[in-house]
């Protein structure tokens, strides 16, 4: 995908967003798909995904949310909705590739055909990839290529940029590197914090979390492999 340089003005007192691609995808029609959310935190984006679903916006089913912190509020969001959860903890697994290891395990036990990862602080390994090649989606706070990893509001801020906001991308071995699906953009207001700036982002994750689900379906849905 090819996104163009484009110029945008924003008022002092005003937030609003500029997504990219502008004409979001339509709905998919089919069976729904199946839904493995990882999570290590609030669980917003993984509430997004699910309000999406009720919703009709998002034909598809959560089968399952893995979490690796035993403090994520993520799980109890899981719970009320009556969605299965399974913690395993990072901490319990001596090599990243044992981690994710039980983590395929765990998903193809639960029949899970797209990965959502949903604010999951861990790097996949190869191991995870080949299982789901081309199926596993990540929501970054950014517009990649910029301020990849961790801390990417901070960094932002860091360099005075007017610009940031969130993009969801195709995962691939190389950290938020994979081919981007959505991209929304945030204005920078001269009194952020990383708290403030933050909160305006993920207003934005969660309107173009669920979309770049169907966009990215849509398209594998097209191919021979597909599932």
């Amino acid at each position: 995908m090819t996104l163009h340089p484009v110029t945008v003005e924003f008022s002092p007192d005003s937030t609003p967003s500029l997504v990219s691609p502008t004409i979001m995808p339509s709905s998919l029609t089919g069976t729904p798909l199946k839904l493995g959310v990882l999570a290590s935190g609030n669980g917003s984006n993984f509430e997004a995904v699910a309000q999406a679903i009720e919703a009709g916006k998002l034909n598809a089913q959560i089968q399952v949310l893995i979490y690796n912190n035993p403090e994520a509020k993520a799980a109890a969001r899981a719970v009320n909705r009556g969605i299965p959860t399974v913690l395993l903890n990072h901490r319990d697994f001596q090599h990243r590739e044992d981690l994710d290891q039980q983590i395929v395990q765990t998903l193809q036990q639960y029949e899970v055909e797209w990965v959502i990862m949903a604010g999951w602080m861990r790097l996949v390994t190869q191991v995870l990839i080949d299982a789901f090649p081309d199926q596993i989606i990540n929501i970054h706070p950014s517009l990649l290529p910029s301020f990849r990893g961790v801390r990417a509001v901070e960094q932002a801020l860091a360099v005075g940029v007017k610009i940031t906001g969130c993009t969801v991308h195709l995962v691939c071995l190389e950290m938020d590197s994979g081919a981007i699906l959505l991209q929304a953009a945030v204005p920078v207001l001269a009194d952020d914090t990383p708290e403030t700036l933050h909160a305006r982002i993920q207003i934005q994750e969660h309107r173009i979390l669920p979309p770049a689900i169907t966009l990215a379906a849509q398209r594998t849905r097209g191919r021979p492999d597909a599932i």
